[in-house]
């Protein structure tokens, strides 16, 4: 192979990493961004609906451009999506909010990495696919991390410590839902596709969960939620979906999850600089603990 078709065959692997990188750190945005805009007294309920409110406009033109060309979605597809929506990112997304009121942006990264160990259960429990050896002591290594992190939370005065982690592991739960359902159905409708329109759903579950739960005189809040909202829209909500369908269009799945890794460490250090969140010897050994455990994960599979 010539100099020149050799780096004609690296330049999409390159910008496969690049992307999944910056898709990754993008994400891990989201937890900080979030925690700024509770300093301005607003609940998850105003908050979430904001984020929503300004990324449906993207979702609904990233179904459109994605459908292009291919038959109308029928009565099915719309009740697949809606599902999805509603366990995918509706539920999981309010649930992640609420849980941060709670526990430090650190802590929620670190849990909601444990996402492939709960569709290794949830597979088990649905579909009785059988889980290894390997694949049981990679999650024990994973929990064995999250559970010190969490530990020395609680005992730094954090009495609702407990309430928050719960809600941030249920969050995880409801993602890993989606994604075991979804399977399928990514496959028969493609990812943009779906991720679109099942999204477009969840923006319209958030924000019809504002209307009925709050008066419309709370959606007056300062003006940085507002600016917040949109940067957690458009920054850590609609570009890193983006970014990394393109990557694993570029390096495939299996190297875009793991180069995801960088985002609990993108989360922890963000967090220190920008939140002053503790930086203990603690959140390092559990850190190391999650991100070895997700990768034996991957190795066992």
């Amino acid at each position: 192979m010539s100099a020149a078709n050799l780096a004609a065959s690296r330049r999409p692997y390159a910008s496969g990493l690049a992307l999944a990188t910056a898709g990754a750190i993008a994400f891990s945005g989201k937890a900080i961004i979030v925690k700024l805009a509770y300093r301005y007294d607003v609940d998850a309920v105003t908050l979430i609906m904001y984020r929503m409110l300004f990324a449906l406009p993207m979702f609904v033109a990233l179904a459109w451009w994605a459908g292009r060309g291919k038959p109308p979605l029928t009565a099915r597809d719309w009740r697949v999506a809606g599902v999805l929506g509603f366990f995918g990112y509706y539920l999981a997304s309010f649930l992640d909010f609420a849980g941060l009121q709670y526990v430090t942006a650190s802590l929620e990264r670190l849990m909601l990495y444990l996402n492939p160990t709960l569709v290794l259960l949830l597979s088990w429990a649905i579909q009785r696919k059988p889980i290894t050896v390997r694949q049981l002591g990679a999650m024990a290594v994973s929990y064995v991390g999250v559970a010190l992190v969490f530990g020395h939370e609680a005992s730094l005065d954090s009495p609702d410590a407990a309430l928050g982690a719960a809600l941030v592991l249920a969050s995880a739960l409801s993602y890993a839902l989606y994604l075991v359902i979804s399977a399928h159905e990514v496959q028969r409708l493609g990812a943009m596709r779906l991720t679109g329109v099942a999204t477009s759903v969840a923006c319209v579950l958030c924000i019809a969960q504002f209307v009925l739960l709050r008066p419309l005189a709370a959606a007056d809040v300062a003006p940085p939620v507002l600016w917040l909202s949109l940067l957690n829209a458009v920054v850590c909500t609609v570009a890193p979906i983006l970014m990394v369908m393109a990557a694993i269009e570029r390096i495939g799945a299996p190297l875009a999850a793991q180069t995801g890794m960088v985002g609990p460490l993108a989360t922890i250090a963000m967090g220190v600089l920008l939140l002053c969140e503790p930086f203990t010897g603690w959140t390092v050994v559990g850190t190391i603990f999650v991100l070895a455990g997700v990768w034996m994960l991957a190795r066992a599979r």
